[in-house]
């Protein structure tokens, strides 16, 4: 597997005073910066003799003035979308993510960053009215080169970031426009060294995607619950706990009419209560019946299982040891399911348990663990208790497997590995844990925006994954931003086909 290699950026920005601006803060000898000139005719004619430089990545820079309110003085606008005057797209810009994450990891310095769509027009915007017709078209800043610029294909990366000069409250006539321009030009210095860091990974590159990945059965009945219900019922539907662990999903469902609590104390009488793919403890559903609420269940049949394994063995007269991670959602409500159970997380635990009598002790596990880790942990407790007993069947769902195999299948293949999910989720922390026993580095990240440039130096074969909570639509915006580093060839490999499907629960069917 080779590296992407060493690339050189053309930074390119109209006025002199701007060039003078990205000048003064390159870091890299191999940046070559390229004066346009003002307006569409002059950066059409740069354009076209600029190529001649043959560059490996290009960046338009420069001021713009913002097209809506709260942009102030100074904000960067790394654009995703390039527009013509007359709201058409000239240009889509897939390195937008990558950019604006990295200069809003500068730390303190970091100047406010925006991502959106820049468009040109062919002079400079004065008044409202003319910024909010611009506006309608989707577009946050507007400049006069950009669209000339970017109108015809560079065979290359390219990237736009643009600082804001003067807004919809001060625009260009404003006696304080100078003091405004100081400051884009300050935040347009500091973007420089990251335009270069994102140009010298910019090389053909090849995503490798695990399958299975994203969505599980389970994930996707939980979301179509909670959809029903506020169809159903109406909003507001209340949610004890996240449905599952993932920001984006909870964020969408809250934008439709869901209400996330912790505890069903924070939840009306009579209200309409969703539990979560979790499970619960019986004790929560003794609260809710108390109260009245009228209750939907979107706990995981796979975890339900779990739930009846415990209740079966401790009618047979079992003391029950639980494998899993304390604290997690899933482990609160299968602890509560009887009293005595005792939590299991590692090695240490199982020398330090105590038990009534050995030879009545029986183990469940948590739904989203490493199949290796609850095996080594089945053994140190069959080591100490050789009649203890399990589970007919394993405890680790279908689908947690899968995406551990998946990974597992292509971690050394792979000089890095992207996990997508968030960080409150067992089963994609599970998949970092598997590609770095495999000896391929692993990195999560919850979506695009947090896909960092240093994981992919020296990467040129990039494992995509993601966790049975995370939403497949993120996986495809991963990899639409790692084009933005020049060609990429997306490998699909699955190691086996999921057709599993959930009934809903039957308060919403």
């Amino acid at each position: 597997m080779s590296a992407a290699g060493p690339a050189r950026l053309l930074l390119l920005a109209p006025m002199r005073l701007e060039a003078r601006a990205v000048s003064g803060a390159t870091r890299d000898p191999s940046t070559v910066v390229g004066r346009t000139g003002v307006g569409p005719r002059r950066a059409a004619l740069a354009a076209d003799y600029l190529r001649s430089q043959v560059p490996a990545a290009v960046a338009v820079t420069g001021l713009a003035g913002a097209l809506v309110s709260g942009l102030a003085p100074g904000t960067l606008v790394v654009a995703d979308r390039v527009l013509d005057e007359h709201g058409a797209e000239v240009a889509r810009i897939p390195a937008a993510p990558l950019i604006a994450g990295a200069l809003r990891r500068l730390g303190a310095a970091a100047p406010p960053v925006r991502i959106g769509a820049v468009v040109s027009t062919p002079r400079a915007v004065r008044g409202r009215a003319a910024r909010e017709a611009l506006a309608a078209c989707g577009a946050l800043a507007a400049d006069m080169e950009t669209a000339s610029l970017l109108r015809e294909p560079w065979g290359c990366p390219t990237a736009v970031v643009r600082a804001v000069a003067d807004t919809v409250e001060r625009e260009l006539w404003s006696p304080a426009v100078l003091a405004s321009a100081r400051r884009a030009l300050a935040s347009l210095r500091l973007a420089v060294p990251v335009l270069e860091e994102w140009a010298s990974l910019a090389g053909t590159r090849r995503a490798i995607l695990a399958g299975p990945r994203s969505f599980c059965a389970g994930v996707e009945r939980a979301i179509r619950t909670v959809d029903q219900a506020i169809e159903r019922f109406g909003a507001p539907v209340y949610v004890r706990r996240q449905i599952v662990h993932n920001r984006h999903v909870v964020a969408d469902l809250e934008a439709r009419g869901a209400v996330f609590v912790h505890e069903l104390d924070e939840v009306p009488d009579g209200a309409t209560v969703v539990f979560s793919a979790h499970g619960v403890a019986p004790a929560v559903r003794a609260v809710a019946r108390d109260r009245g609420l009228q209750v939907v269940d979107a706990t995981c049949p796979l975890v339900a299982k779990v739930h009846h394994e415990v209740s079966r063995f401790v009618q047979r007269g079992y003391q029950v040891v639980l494998i899993g991670h304390a604290g997690h959602d899933e482990i609160e409500g299968t602890l509560g399911e009887a009293e005595g159970i005792q939590l299991v997380e590692d090695r240490i635990d199982v020398d330090a348990l105590s038990v009534e009598d050995p030879d009545r002790l029986a183990y469940v596990t948590q739904t989203t663990l490493s199949p290796t880790d609850v095996a080594t942990l089945v053994g140190g407790l069959t080591e100490r208790f050789p009649a203890i007993v399990g589970p007919h069947a394993a405890d680790v769902c279908y689908a947690t497997q899968n995406r551990q195999d998946a990974v597992r299948a292509i971690a050394r293949d792979c000089d890095v590995m992207l996990v997508i999910g968030s960080t409150n989720s067992s089963n994609t922390m599970r998949l970092v844990e598997v590609a770095s026993q495999e000896g391929c580095p692993a990195h999560m990240l919850d979506d695009e925006s947090e896909l960092r440039l240093e994981w992919l130096r020296g990467a040129a074969d990039v494992g995509v994954t993601a966790g049975a909570s995370a939403p497949p639509v993120l996986v495809q915006k991963v990899i639409d931003a790692l084009a933005g580093l020049g060609p990429l060839e997306v490998d699909e490999r699955s190691v086996r086909t999921e057709n599993v499907n959930f009934p809903l629960p039957v308060e919403v069917r």
